[in-house]
């Protein structure tokens, strides 16, 4: 269990804290809206109705105390600058920090975040990816130029064998798992022969991946 300050209780930030609840975080709460913290302090250890602009409201949280602190501040940048730049200077252990675009990322960065998300964002590139090759169906994001995806097996590959096929070398993709259509999950070996509505979990060079899923898109 891991103790999580949480700032900024917007759609987002309701949708955050309630997954850290779920995971059994102790998470405390502060947002300026004494309507949505009322609303939402039944569920929270601790919650505050406060403008955590301010320095000295920062400091009665005894910030050093929390794993990490989340700013989930998104409709006023200034704020959720001011409020990340803060909580280093207080002793912050970890700063994650909301930013809309990537001059806000940059500015966050420089001025104390230790992550800096973007779900608006990110959640636009995940369904363009969806939408543009119709045999992603899902990714996740490692770096600037790795990450994990789920794939549709292209239909020529059907009735051949993973090591025949060998998308580490043919491809620059590992293949770590396969997903069947009645949802089971499994590591394939060597042998293993790929059926038709297979579903396989790689990971690779983004770039070089979406390469290969254009190569693709229009032969299934």
């Amino acid at each position: 269990m891991k103790s999580i300050l949480l700032i900024g209780m917007g759609k987002f930030g309701q949708a955050v804290g309630e997954s850290l609840l779920s995971f059994g975080d102790e998470v405390m709460i502060a947002d300026r809206n004494e309507e949505v913290i009322n609303a939402l302090a039944p569920k929270y250890a601790n919650a505050v109705i406060a403008a955590c602009t301010n320095v000295d409201v920062l400091r009665t949280f005894d910030v050093p105390s929390f794993d990490c602190c989340i700013v989930c501040v998104g409709d006023d940048f200034q704020s959720s600058l001011e409020i990340t730049s803060l909580l280093k200077e207080l002793g912050a252990k970890y700063v994650i920090s909301r930013a809309t675009t990537e001059i806000h990322k940059k500015f966050l960065l420089r001025n104390g975040a230790d992550e800096v998300i973007y779900p608006d964002i990110d959640i636009a590139e995940r369904l363009a990816m969806k939408i543009s090759s119709a045999i992603i169906h899902d990714y996740f994001e490692l770096s600037d130029d790795y990450a994990v995806f789920e794939l549709e097996v292209p239909a020529q590959w059907k009735g051949s064998d993973v090591m025949s096929i060998n998308p580490r070398q043919k491809y620059d993709m590992n293949l770590l798992l396969i997903r069947k259509p009645e949802g089971s999950v499994f590591p394939p070996t060597a042998k293993y022969v790929f059926e038709l509505g297979d579903h396989m979990i790689v990971f690779g060079n983004t770039q070089n991946t979406l390469a290969f899923t254009k190569r693709n898109r229009n032969k299934k």
